[in-house]
């Protein structure tokens, strides 16, 4: 008889297919700028038609990888993009009904696979001054709790968790036989990694992308960093060939070429710093943690003003109840150009007619 799985017959999905071309994109947390032209030029050069026709090769990209990660291949897999990983630890780590913890607000994903899969999501809020007490977490990690969601930073609340209390959470975790999962999406706009835990340990993940500030979110590359079996784990449960060539070759060119992380580390930071230090003038109220967004609350509906803002082109998102806060806008930071035409339109669009 037809058969359809009940947990995906009542999830609820949003898939945006609006057009985005042309605009200032400061609603997904990708660069707006993204990477040099001529660096851009200059890998293409390299593209035959040999390349595009035969399935992608990860042997030597990983090798590059682990060398710059300081590890082996054994504690690396590819992924397709970070959000495929995600998806597979949860997959091979947590049981039907099985208990997740987690943040929340958070990086949607991290709530839709529990229900995709019909796993219990168990969501630990934040305060009202923004805050993640870890107290509040280690309450909640009961001996049937399976897996342990944290994100350092946190897209979208900026926050991070220190050496102590990451110390405490990891602890907590292995007395109740809990596997972690740190998701460092944002990790070099906080450069702080608990990586050295996942080398070092079993049951603990980390998983990252080059989708943020490597630039890459059209190509889709990520990867889990793990134990050598959970990586095992996590590696079968993979497609065949589900990294994409280009991805590989245009991350492995961005970690050979000397000083261009850092330099998209310093043209971020100068951005952000610039909007922060504008915010602060024109007496706006904000949250500006760590990673590459924040938090703006505007003098008026912040849905409106998304509206208003992609009439000017320039797409943001509004978020409810984010604290202190309350209705507020959540942007992307990127260079101090893209942080100008934004702000320039905030301060003509943010007020009653």
């Amino acid at each position: 008889m037809y058969y359809l799985d009940k947990n995906i017959k009542n999830l609820d999905r949003i898939f945006d297919q609006n057009k985005r071309e042309g605009y200032l994109r400061l609603d997904l947390n990708e660069n707006p700028e993204g990477l040099p032209q001529e660096f851009i030029d200059k890998v293409l050069k390299d593209i035959t038609p040999e390349f595009v026709a035969q399935y992608p090769e990860t042997l030597e990209f990983t090798e590059v990888l682990a060398e710059y990660l300081g590890t082996d291949i054994s504690h690396i897999c590819l992924t397709n993009g970070s959000s495929e990983g995600i998806r597979h630890i949860i997959e091979a780590f947590t049981s039907p009904n099985g208990r997740i913890v987690g943040v929340t607000p958070t990086y949607a994903m991290f709530e839709v696979y529990p229900k995709m899969y019909g796993r219990n999501y168990v969501p630990v809020h934040y305060t009202e001054e923004l805050q993640m007490p870890i107290e509040n977490i280690i309450k909640e990690l009961t001996s049937d709790t399976e897996l342990l969601i944290l994100l350092n930073p946190n897209n979208p609340m900026g926050n991070t968790y220190t050496d102590e209390e990451f110390k405490r959470l990891f602890e907590a975790a292995k007395a109740n036989e809990i596997t972690i999962l740190v998701d460092e999406a944002y990790m070099y706009f906080y450069p702080h990694s608990f990586i050295d835990y996942a080398l070092r340990h079993e049951h603990i993940f980390i998983t990252r992308t080059f989708s943020k500030l490597f630039s890459l979110a059209g190509c889709r590359l990520g990867y889990v960093v793990g134990w050598p079996e959970g990586i095992k784990m996590v590696q079968k449960l993979c497609t065949p060939h589900n990294v994409n060539a280009f991805a590989m070759k245009f991350a492995k060119e961005i970690i050979k070429t000397p000083g261009m992380i850092d330099e998209l580390v310093r043209v971020q930071k100068e951005g952000k710093d610039w909007l922060i230090d504008s915010l602060q003038k024109h007496r706006y109220d904000f949250n500006a943690k760590e990673g590459n967004f924040i938090f703006i609350k505007p003098k008026i509906d912040a849905n409106i003003l998304v509206e208003k803002m992609r009439q000017e082109g320039i797409l943001i998102k509004a978020y409810q109840g984010i604290g202190v806060l309350g209705n507020c806008l959540r942007i992307t930071t990127g260079g101090i150009n893209p942080m100008k035409r934004f702000a320039e339109a905030l301060y003509k669009l943010d007020f009653e007619r």
